[in-house]
C-alpha cells in the first residue's frame, strides 16, 4: 500500500509538472500533443521544456532518496546521506572543475564525466583514509575529511575565477536547478542513475544483516568488503550523474527516509524503494513550486529544498528521535 500510494503521488506530481508553469496547458492539449496534434507552441513547451525537466526531476529525486536511505542503513546513522561520505561534494568539485576550465563547453558529456570522476576519486581517498576498518564511525570521519577537501577546492575555484561571470556561473550551478534542461541531459545522466540504483538495491539483505553489527552480518554470510564497495560505487556513480545535470541539491536524501520510516517496519531494506519513489515525488513537486512562485528570477531548486527540508527535518527529529 505504501509503494502504491507513493507511486500515485509521483504520478500526480508528474502530471502537475506537465500541466502547470508560467503558461498553464490544459490536459486536453497535452493529450493531443502526445498523439501528434495540438499547436506548435504547445508541442515546444511540452517536449522541449517540461517533459525532459520532469523526467530529470524524477530520476534525480529517486537517486538522492535511495542513496540517503542506503547510507543511513549502512552507517546506522539517522543523519547520513551522500554528503556525509564526501560523495556529493566531490562530484560537485568535479563539475566545478569542468566549468572552471571550460571543458563543459567542449562537449556536454565532459561535465558528468568529471562529476562521476570526482565522486569515484573521493571513494579512493575514503578507502585510503578508512583502511581496512569496517566501522561506520571511521567511514563517517573519513568522509568528513573528504568533504572538507572537496569544499575547499570549490572555494578555491571561486576565489581564483578569472572573471566575475565565471564565478557567477559556478555559484548558479552550485545552487541547483533543472532550468533549461533537455533530453540530452537526461540521456547523459540516466545510465549513471540506473546503474547507481541497481547497485544500491542489490544490498538490501546485507543492510538488514548489518543491523546486527559487523560480526553478526559476517556470521550470516555477508561479505562486508563487497557490500561496502557496491554501496560506495552505487552512490558515487548515481549521485555523480545526478549532480552533473541538476547541480548540488541537498536534504532530499536526508529527509525522505525519515518521513517514510514510520510507515514501514523500520528495517533498512523496507525503506529503499519507498525512499526512491518519495524522493522522485518530492523533487518533482519542489521543481513545480519553483516555476509557480512569482519572482523576477526563477528560484534555484537547491534553495527551495533547503527551505522545505530544514523545518520538516527538525520537526520530525523532535518527534521521532527516541524511535530510531
Amino acid at each position: 500500500m505504501l509503494l502504491a500510494g507513493l507511486a500515485a503521488v509521483a504520478a500526480a506530481a508528474t502530471i502537475g509538472s506537465l500541466l502547470l508553469g508560467p503558461v498553464d496547458i490544459p490536459i486536453a492539449r497535452i493529450w493531443a500533443a502526445l498523439f501528434g496534434g495540438a499547436d506548435h507552441a504547445t508541442r515546444v513547451i511540452l517536449f522541449q521544456l517540461r517533459l525532459p525537466r520532469t523526467l530529470i526531476a524524477l530520476a534525480v529525486g529517486a537517486m538522492l532518496g535511495l542513496a540517503g536511505a542506503a547510507m543511513q542503513g549502512y552507517l546506522r546513522n539517522p543523519l547520513a546521506e551522500p554528503s556525509v561520505l564526501g560523495t556529493s561534494s566531490a562530484a560537485a568539485l568535479g563539475a566545478v572543475g569542468a566549468i572552471y576550465y571550460g571543458l563543459a563547453n567542449i562537449h556536454p558529456v565532459m561535465l558528468p564525466l568529471l562529476s562521476i570522476g570526482g565522486a569515484c576519486l573521493s571513494l579512493l581517498l575514503l578507502f585510503l583514509l578508512a583502511g581496512r576498518s569496517e566501522s561506520p564511525l571511521t567511514l563517517i570521519l573519513a568522509g568528513i575529511a573528504v568533504a572538507t577537501v572537496a569544499q575547499a577546492g570549490i572555494a578555491l575555484a571561486l576565489n581564483l575565477s578569472p572573471n566575475p561571470f565565471a564565478a557567477m556561473e559556478i555559484m548558479t550551478w552550485l545552487m541547483g536547478s533543472l532550468e533549461n534542461r533537455s533530453f540530452d541531459h537526461l540521456w547523459i545522466a540516466l545510465p549513471c542513475i540506473v546503474a547507481g540504483l541497481a547497485l544500491l538495491l542489490w544490498n538490501a539483505r546485507s543492510l538488514d544483516a548489518l543491523t546486527l553489527g559487523e560480526d553478526g552480518a559476517q556470521a550470516l554470510g555477508v561479505d562486508l568488503r563487497r557490500t561496502r564497495l557496491r554501496l560506495m560505487l552505487g552512490t558515487a556513480i548515481g549521485v555523480g550523474g545526478a549532480v552533473a545535470v541538476s547541480g548540488a541539491i541537498g536534504f532530499i536524501g536526508l529527509i525522505v527516509p525519515h518521513l517514510l520510516r514510520p510507515l514501514t517496519d523500520r528495517s533498512p531494506s523496507a525503506i529503499l524503494l519507498p525512499s526512491a519513489l518519495g524522493g522522485a515525488a518530492l523533487l518533482t513537486l519542489a521543481d513545480m513550486a519553483v516555476r509557480l512562485i512569482d519572482t523576477a528570477n526563477e528560484l534555484k531548486l537547491g534553495v527551495v529544498t533547503a527551505f522545505l527540508g530544514i523545518p520538516i527535518f527538525l520537526l520530525h527529529l523532535m518527534r521521532e528521535r527516541r524511535l530510531w
